[in-house]
């Protein structure tokens, strides 16, 4: 059985949050070679994935669920980033990093679910929505200044932006796994 650590768990948010700001802008340059009826699919994958996993939501709304879930979603997002340093700009890296992204969508509503009922108190839920906000607004900030200074540098190929930026959110990816086993500590 595993327990949720408060703090360790809020700086998770914010990282997790942060992790978003930066890679949001990178999301149009890696898609580029998909078709637009790729997106229509992945979008039925996902309503009928969340409808399959509503209907075990008896089974998985505990803490140690809701750890496995959490760490499954970070591993697949460093599986793809991974996929996308080592192969670079291809249709399939594309699509595969699509699909990691629609893999890791399955799994939001749930999430959010969980954090409500384990954090329980009305105050840590605010405060962990609004360090969400400040985490996702400091991406937003780390990324524009990110590509400025590559502007700067005269590097304006938007895929070498994008990969430049891909090596960072490797690093912080790690960093945010590491949180989440800072978060779900296990009770002996």
């Amino acid at each position: 059985m595993r327990t949720l650590h408060v703090r360790p768990y809020l700086c998770y948010k914010f990282l997790n949050s942060m992790f978003l700001g930066l890679s949001v802008g990178s999301i149009f340059v890696l898609y580029t070679p998909l078709q637009p009826s790729i997106f229509s699919l992945g979008g039925i994958f996902l309503a009928i994935s969340m409808l399959i996993l509503a209907k075990f939501y008896s089974k998985i709304m505990n803490i140690d669920a809701f750890f496995y879930i959490t760490l499954l979603v970070e591993v697949v997002v460093l599986l793809f980033v991974s996929f996308f340093l080592i192969f670079n700009y291809s249709y399939i890296t594309a699509l595969f990093v699509y699909l990691g992204y629609q893999l890791t969508f399955v799994f939001g509503s749930y999430l959010v679910r969980m954090e409500t009922i384990a954090l329980k108190k009305t105050a840590l839920i605010s405060m962990a929505d609004v360090i969400k906000q400040k985490g996702y607004l400091a991406g937003l900030v780390l990324s524009y200044v990110f590509y400025k200074i590559l502007e700067y540098l005269n590097i304006f190929d938007k895929q070498v932006q994008v990969y430049n930026l891909h090596i960072g959110l490797l690093a912080l990816e790690i960093v945010i796994i590491t949180t989440v086993f800072k978060s779900f500590k296990k009770l002996i």
